[in-house]
């Protein structure tokens, strides 16, 4: 795999982890959704797709430890173990907090419980063949975690030296606020699903005093409070699983998709690229995380990740008022 130079990392304290502008997301790593080995070919596949990422300007990896049953984790340590000097020159971000049904012999389930995170934590460095974790993520709010619990285990996975830095993933203000007040080290991160098509994160904040305001379930405050704290957004489900860039369905879908193509035209660029500036345009500094495992496609971003998001204030509002089909309130 050819060397990328253009990565910053920075642990212990700090806020800011890495100077990319795109993440890349594992989840499509690894084979099928049955539990078991990966294949040979998984390994080959997953080999492809972090060479285009890399390519592309990407160095950071975004896991999981369910994604593929582990199987996601499995073959990029593979990689890594293919690939001598590639793991100090990425870094690597997983989650854990979920247990898929089955596992452990038990029910779907959020598990946030200090014994849990540590076990997760050691898994998921066997299988991704390293000694440390850049980035630990909590997938979901567990009710039934006691936070002083989680924060204790935080701790001692940072005192270890086992994980760098910390964040969550599909939580709101208060619960950030919540657990950050029991930490020694600040939350880096908070991933949440925001795209052109998931527009609850920004109709958030002009629906309010509407009609509209009741069917929004996105929790007030919690984009205000990450930019407030410096804990980087980051967006899953970026690309919208290709609605508006090959598998259009609606209308709606059909219209975004002819004006992200003029606008790449305009641009120079791709419409995947145009739709992840879409994000990356917002002041509180989005980060988009790609999950496609198709090479061309991660390469399709590859603007994004390099370049500053090119689109004007009012090309900016005609892709979010075009996507949702309705003028603005």
């Amino acid at each position: 795999m050819a060397a990328n130079t253009n990565v910053s990392v920075t642990v212990d304290g700090t806020r800011d982890m890495t100077d990319d502008r795109v993440l890349y997301g594992c989840m499509g790593l690894g084979g099928g959704w049955e539990p078991g080995a990966p294949e040979p070919a998984d390994i080959d596949a997953a080999e492809a797709a972090v060479e285009a990422a890399l390519d592309s300007g990407i160095t950071t990896f975004d896991h999981a430890d369910i994604y593929r049953h582990g199987k996601a984790e499995a073959v990029f340590g593979e990689v890594l173990a293919r690939t001598p000097g590639l793991r100090e020159r990425i870094t690597l971000q997983t989650k854990c907090g979920i247990r898929l049904a089955g596992q452990d012999g038990g029910p779907g389930r959020y598990d946030l419980r200090g014994a849990s995170i540590e076990r997760r934590v050691a898994e998921s460095l066997d299988r991704l063949r390293t000694d440390v974790i850049d980035v630990l993520l909590l997938h979901r709010p567990d009710p039934l975690a006691d936070p002083d619990d989680t924060a204790a285990a935080l701790m001692s996975l940072h005192r270890q030296g086992l994980v760098r830095a910390f964040g969550v993933s599909n939580m709101g203000a208060p619960q950030i606020a919540a657990l950050q007040s029991r930490l020694d080290v600040p939350l880096v991160a908070n991933q949440l699903e925001m795209s052109l098509h998931s527009r609850d994160w920004v109709e958030a904040g002009v629906l309010l005093n509407t009609s509209g305001a009741t069917a929004n379930g996105f929790p007030h405050g919690t984009l205000e409070h990450c930019r407030a704290h410096g804990i980087r957004l980051q967006a899953w489900g970026a690309l919208a699983q290709g609605r508006f860039t090959g598998r259009e369905e609606t209308p709606a879908e059909r219209a975004t998709a002819g004006l992200l193509a003029d606008l790449a035209r305009k641009k120079d660029t791709t419409p995947e690229t145009v739709l992840l500036w879409w994000l990356a345009r917002h002041p509180a500094r989005i980060a988009p995380v790609i999950g496609t495992a198709r090479p061309d496609r991660i390469r399709a971003c590859r603007d994004a990740a390099l370049r500053e998001p090119d689109l004007t204030h009012e090309e900016w509002y005609e892709l979010w008022i075009t996507a949702r089909a309705l003028p603005l309130p």
